[in-house]
């Protein structure tokens, strides 16, 4: 090696992949503190029971990218479990078509949404605000508030050891399609680009309202599919579920160091932070941990994670 040759740059290296340097604390951590953390049947109820929040932070951070913010995930996630539910037990039929369907909605509330925050200059907490209020009570009003039970072998089947769980590869598949669109499609430049400086984009010639509506009829159609995640996981469609999902989202997706101003983020990094969130409920439940302190942590981390991200902005600059 030449003395001409650049050192490894560690403080770049650290500041770049805190996220993930993170997640590997805290499995290491978690592992101490439960012999039964790293066994297999735990570490694939995580990736089961994650496999939802996951899509839902892409989702999110797909519209955040754009310079948008989507609350109506939750209701969304209601929406496509109730619906995928009553069109298996109520009209029968086959679980596939009902997924599809229960995720068409989601899209199409997404468009709606969307068109709302590029066409009307609406601002997307409002926007979505409204969505998120009219979705639940769709959800509630087609189940009548009570929770639709499936009969086994039709939508579980997605958590069926059987088939070697096809939500998790599903998931999979989808993290690493996004991760690509982001990186590597003139619409993931797009979208990035709309995030740092809508003006300069419009007069560039690109229609960023369209950009921006797609952001959000992503999120919806992903929040749908995580809906039925899970309702296979639970074989119950409810109305109740997904409620406080849009925060959980939000904060996986800060703690994987994207700016909540738009322009900034990557979906592993946000893949990573649903994960770091999901560990951390894990660890908790597996160590008897109340449900209402893991509350009082959850927020302590997202308050964390954000003056950590104003942190790692201002020594970027000095790098």
């Amino acid at each position: 090696m030449t003395s001409t040759a650049k050192k490894f740059n560690w403080k770049g290296f650290l500041i770049n992949n805190n996220t993930f340097i993170i997640l590997l604390l805290l499995i290491i951590i978690s592992a101490i503190l439960s012999d039964t953390f790293l066994t297999t049947m735990n570490i694939r109820n995580i990736l089961l029971q994650q496999a939802g929040p996951i899509l839902v932070a892409i989702g999110l951070l797909y519209v955040i990218l754009a310079g948008g913010i989507d609350l109506s995930v939750g209701s969304i996630m209601a929406l496509g479990a109730t619906i995928s539910a009553l069109l298996i037990t109520d009209i029968g039929l086959h679980f596939s078509v009902s997924i599809a369907v229960a995720v068409i909605v989601g899209l199409l509330f997404g468009i709606f949404s969307g068109a709302l925050v590029a066409y009307t200059g609406i601002q997307g907490f409002v926007a979505t605000l409204a969505t998120m209020t009219i979705a639940r009570g769709v959800a509630f009003v087609i189940t009548e508030g009570r929770p639709i039970k499936v009969e086994s072998g039709t939508i579980d089947v997605l958590t069926s050891k059987d088939f070697l769980y096809p939500l998790i590869w599903i998931a999979a598949l989808l993290v690493v399609m996004f991760t690509l669109i982001q990186r590597y499609t003139g619409f993931g430049r797009k979208i990035v680009a709309i995030g740092s400086n809508e003006t300069a984009v419009q007069l560039a010639g690109v229609r960023t309202k369209v950009y921006v509506m797609s952001t959000y009829a992503i999120s919806g159609a992903l929040a749908a599919l995580a809906g039925v995640f899970i309702a296979s996981r639970t074989s119950t469609g409810s109305a109740t579920i997904g409620m406080g999902q849009e925060l959980d989202a939000i904060a996986a997706v800060v703690i994987g160091g994207a700016s909540l101003m738009g322009g900034k983020g990557f979906v592993l990094n946000t893949v990573a932070g649903a994960l770091i969130l999901g560990l951390i409920g894990n660890i908790m439940n597996l160590m008897a941990v109340p449900s209402y302190p893991q509350d009082i942590i959850k927020g302590i981390i997202i308050i964390a994670a954000v003056l950590l991200q104003i942190m790692t902005s201002k020594k970027e600059r000095t790098i």
